[in-house]
């Protein structure tokens, strides 16, 4: 995870060591077994190059002979790259959006668990805390256009609010209808595509590879229908992908300050110094407490936030152990120690808790009577006295209500129809079916001679093709950031690993296959990386690349096929009942 590896399937070429000179250390038989799979650790020291390019890798140049075709000088040609490097994911961008907001109202229904969140939002921006609603609320609702009276009765809800908060900044724009309570996650999930593009770009130093990682994230079927619901997950998939970004623009910022105030050669090249490496302080880091605030509120969405708040502050402390390590520092755990590990823990974990407790503003300032949110007023009734009365009162019905979650969330045991155990989640073992209806010839969409019912469905299903290829490409990034010790393939596996390996821990639990969803854009990114290892490098045979490009190609094209193939079932239109059955290729998707 602390490699300087920057270049896609890049191989650093070895400077003058003890190796070469015929005086290499004796090794272990397992670590020479280990080198038989490309294990390279601890050659990190022996690699050639500038310092200050292993700490900033530049973007290779793109296509200088094209450039140089429409009279561009060298100056000239990297403002046009860069210029690029925005156009392609945004033409990427403007695609996912409009395949996201084409019919977004459709159907016109309340499906899966908005029934929940969409009329929790309404009541959020109207009234400052969640309410309980009549049994009949959804037909009224649907039939009146969203004008209903609101309750006043508190209900207990068992998420924090921000993504409901999200969700009705839709509704306040454009009405309490489907539309009005989708408007919001659909701009998000677009905006996440544009995020992976660029994050994609930033790691791979490829805007190729951006986009493409980007390209695939469009056409996933899971974020494609989470991006069209009005659920907390696409929500809180925002927040992370958003945090993550921050930390990449703040590891580019810290070793582009390490690399330029390390002593220069007299090629005014920087060099190594163990002093600067190990002394230096990287002062303000704006991109970091950005990472905190968007992390803060992916909590304030979910709960798993915080995982991702634990995962990402320990990941970036690692950077900084990398970043040190190449600007010289002979022991740059002591550094990071020293110097990094205290700002690292401020800019991002106080931050993030008073995020998060800043978002439940409109349940603290609710009425404590009895009028007001749901256990406001438990401090001054059940809770009253004991221990902690010197606290606040808001403070003690706050911690009790979390408790009170906490208890739930972990015990939820109710069997559903469609939970799946998250040993099935990567091959799209149990997708879930958020709508269903079965119209008659000449209704809804049903064609009039139609021999049969139709069907409509929305599925949240991972594009097929998609995640079985992602299994190979996580099988690939576990081997390069073990055996190359590639610190973009650590990056991925850690947004993997916080946002798919905590739920092992709670397989008895009733917990669904969209969860995974807030992790699909890591496994694009690891698919991204291992179609650019299987193109190929630079500089290698063009032979090799021709054939490389023309296998990563057919599997893109496919992937591209296969969620066309499903846009149906994605996005509840009408189809024949046999055409329907056809796309059910396992029978766990029924």
């Amino acid at each position: 995870m602390t490699s300087t590896a920057s270049s896609s399937g890049a191989t650093p070429t070895s400077a003058p060591t003890e190796q070469a000179a015929g005086l290499e250390p004796p090794q272990s038989s397992w670590l020479r077994g280990l080198r038989r799979f490309g294990y390279r650790a601890g050659e990190n020291g022996a690699r050639s190059g500038a310092v200050g390019t292993r700490l900033v890798p530049p973007f290779p140049p793109l296509g200088g002979r094209l450039w140089a075709s429409f009279g561009l000088s060298r100056f000239s040609a990297a403002q046009a790259e860069r210029i690029v490097g925005w156009v392609g994911p945004l033409l990427v961008t403007l695609v996912a959006g409009l395949a996201r907001f084409w019919n977004l109202g459709n159907p016109k229904a309340v499906i899966f668990d908005e029934t929940y969140y969409a009329k929790d939002a309404w009541a959020l921006i109207h009234r400052g805390f969640e309410v309980n609603w009549p049994k009949d609320a959804n037909d009224k609702i649907l039939a009146t256009g969203g004008n209903v009276p609101i309750p006043h009765d508190a209900s207990y809800v068992v998420h924090p609010p921000v993504g409901k908060y999200v969700i009705g900044i839709g509704e306040w724009m454009f009405g309490f209808d489907p539309f009005g309570w989708r408007f919001m996650t659909a701009v998000l999930g677009t905006l996440c595509v544009l995020m992976v593009c660029r994050i994609g770009r930033r790691i791979f130093r490829s805007t190729f590879l951006g986009c493409l990682a980007g390209a695939l994230l469009a056409v996933d079927g899971l974020s494609y229908v989470m991006s069209r619901t009005a659920l907390l997950d696409s929500i809180l998939v925002f927040f992370v992908l958003a945090a993550f970004c921050c930390l990449v623009l703040d590891r580019e910022r810290t070793r582009g300050q390490l690399a330029a105030a390390l002593p220069v050669d007299e090629h005014g090249l920087p060099h190594p110094d163990d002093e600067v490496a190990r002394t230096l302080r990287l002062g303000w880091r704006p991109w970091r407490l950005l990472a905190g605030l968007c992390l803060g509120l992916g909590a304030a969405t979910k709960w798993n936030g915080f995982i991702f708040l634990a995962a990402f502050a320990l990941m970036s402390v690692l950077w900084d152990v990398g970043s040190r390590r190449v600007a010289g520092a002979e022991r740059p755990y002591r550094a990071v120690l020293k110097r990094d590990v205290v700002p690292a823990f401020v800019s991002t974990v106080p931050v993030a808790i008073a995020t998060y407790v800043l978002s439940w503003l409109g349940w603290i300032l609710s009425p404590a009577d009895g009028s007001g949110g749901y256990f406001r007023d438990w401090a001054a009734t059940d809770g009253k006295g004991g221990t902690w009365a010197w606290l606040p009162d808001w403070v003690r019905s706050l911690w009790h209500y979390e408790h009170e979650v906490w208890n739930f969330n972990t015990t939820l045991s109710s069997p559903h129809t469609y939970q799946s155990n998250p040993w099935s989640w990567l091959v799209d073992g149990r997708p879930v079916s958020y709508f269903y209806e079965s119209p008659k010839p000449g209704a809804d969409g049903c064609p009039a001679d139609a021999t049969e019912k139709c069907a409509r469905e929305v599925l949240a299903l991972g594009t097929p093709l998609l995640w079985w290829a992602a299994c190979f490409a996580l099988l690939y990034v576990l081997w390069r950031w073990f055996f190359r010790r590639d610190w973009r393939a650590g990056a991925i596996l850690c947004g993997i690993a916080a946002g798919y390996l905590p739920w092992f821990n709670y397989q008895e639990r009733t917990i669904f296959y969209f969860y995974a969803v807030v992790f699909a854009p890591f496994l694009c990114l690891a698919l991204a990386m291992m179609l650019g290892a299987i193109i190929g490098k630079p500089g290698s045979p063009e032979r090799r690349r021709v054939i490389g490009a023309a296998g990563a190609g057919a599997l893109v094209l496919l992937i591209a096929w296969n969620f066309i193939y499903f846009w149906p079932i994605y996005t509840g239109d009408a189809i024949p009942v046999d055409s329907w059955r056809s796309r059910m290729w396992l029978d766990t998707w029924v």
